[in-house]
């Protein structure tokens, strides 16, 4: 048995040898660096057409001054953070990583991270924190340090079919929800149902991954930070989880989750409101490229093209938001023990827009379909005349430049964003009663649990260094 584990372990052993040998193997050049440029070894996660952009615009930069050579290299699928702890152990990190997953808190708690405080000046940083959104700051900020520089913005409304919605309720389209009955009413409107009563098509459908935008809609808050205590069982989350349920209720566990089933089943990740399914979906601002494609197709075909709208989240009648919804984002981060923090720098600001480069970055962002992070992007004429070009992204700026919550900036909040969401799911899809207050609960003990199993390992440590 002996015999046995230490196989295991050897295998194990091999197997994150040759890991760290793909990782390490990833970051090396693939063509000479031009003379006199130092390198910045750069991962990201686009693929398709949003890589090509990524191309372009380190192309731009490249071209844009002599000093630094940006190498982009495509890291897509999970398991970034593994990678870059890899590369940082074999002592070989990227100089630069962009990614969206909310682990700013925990790669900076593990000191894996520059501070931007490190790489810029404090005149810098100080221009920095007044220049960008509310919103874009939070998301890069860990114990009031900016560890991140966000370069763009994900924002969540709800899309709705106005040319169906119309069609199956007999009634205008309102250009603005009043209330969140006013959603489900609408909702109701435009279910479609076989002979036997069994749903074909649907008005609306809550996503158990949007409670964090149902919640402070609702007038909850996730975390508690002046006390460090997760509040996932506020008790408005647990209304607008409940109010999520009521779907359950109307149409049953079955139904709700053979129709998500069916949204994954969908040629080429089809927007499942041009598929019909819906007349109405939670999503973000990269839908509007789907709608604005689809819409062309219609109009080279000859036929008149379906009319989209898109509408703030509604909050239940006579209740006070806490804030518009949930954002995340795009951030760029800089893995302590680079070899060139400099140059990463310089390429943030480049595409942020940050350090006069608000031009390039309007660009970027008309380019992308990105959200900016700075209203001075934002105002720029060249950003100014994409939005007047696509009304429905507009809508998302609008309510980019407000109050959105990010998830936590915590360390674990990876960990709170999948026990959230899987309680969410269990609710709506379990053939179980289930209770949202107790889910809620449970959730909030793990997640607190976690962050007092990391007070008690820092103090630990803390004390045996003393």
């Amino acid at each position: 048995m002996q015999a046995n584990n230490i196989d295991r372990l050897k295998l194990a052993t091999g197997l994150l040898l040759l890991v760290l040998l793909i990782v390490l193997t990833a970051t090396r050049p693939r063509a000479s660096v031009p003379a006199g440029r130092e390198e910045v070894v750069f991962w990201h996660f686009w693929g398709g057409h949003d890589r090509r952009v990524v191309e372009e615009i380190v192309n731009r930069f490249n071209q844009s001054q002599d000093r630094h050579f940006v190498r982009a290299v495509a890291m897509p699928g999970n398991n970034l953070d593994m990678k870059m702890f890899l590369a940082v152990t074999g002592g070989d990190p990227p100089d630069l990583i962009n990614q969206d997953d909310p682990i700013v808190a925990d790669w900076a708690h593990r000191g894996a991270l520059l501070p931007l405080d490190e790489i810029a000046s404090p005149a810098e940083i100080e221009q920095l924190n007044g220049w960008l959104l509310p919103a874009a700051r939070q998301l890069g900020s860990y114990q009031q340090r900016l560890y991140g520089l966000a370069n763009g913005l994900d924002i969540r409304a709800l899309y709705y079919n106005r040319t169906l919605i119309e069609q199956r309720s007999g009634q205008p389209a309102p250009r603005q929800l009043a209330s969140i009955e006013q959603l489900d009413r609408l909702a109701e409107a435009c279910v479609v149902e076989d002979p036997d009563g069994q749903p074909t098509a649907l008005g609306f459908l809550p996503d158990p991954r949007r409670l964090w935008a149902w919640g402070v809609v609702f007038g909850g808050a996730f975390y508690d930070a002046d006390t460090k205590r997760v509040t996932a069982a506020d008790p408005a989350n647990v209304e607008a989880l409940q109010w999520m349920a009521s779907y359950r209720h109307r149409f049953g566990p079955d139904n709700l989750a053979a129709f998500r089933q069916g949204d994954q089943s969908l040629p080429g990740k089809t927007f499942p409101l041009l598929a019909g399914r819906y007349a109405i979906v939670l999503d973000g601002q990269w839908r509007v490229r789907d709608i604005r494609a689809a819409r062309q197709q219609q109009l080279e075909q000859g036929q008149p093209p379906t009319e989209y709208g898109v509408w703030q989240l509604p909050a239940p009648r006579g209740r006070q938001a806490a804030a518009e919804g949930w954002v995340n984002g795009n951030l760029f981060l800089v893995p302590r023990g680079c070899r060139n923090a400099a140059g990463s720098w310089e390429f943030m600001k480049f595409w942020s827009g940050f350090g006069g480069h608000e031009a390039e970055a309007a660009r970027i962002a008309s380019q992308g379909g990105w959200i900016p992070v700075s209203q001075q992007v934002m105002d720029h004429p060249l950003f100014v005349q994409y939005l007047e070009e696509n009304p429905l992204f507009a809508e998302f700026v609008r309510l980019a430049a407000g109050r959105q919550v990010p998830t936590p900036v915590i360390p674990g909040a990876r960990l709170y964003y999948r026990q959230l969401n899987q309680a969410a799911g269990r609710l709506l899809y379990s053939k179980q009663e289930l209770s949202a207050r107790e889910l809620l609960e449970q959730t909030t003990r793990a997640v607190q649990q976690h962050l007092q199993r990391l007070e008690r390992h820092d103090a630990g440590s803390a004390g045996g260094g003393s």
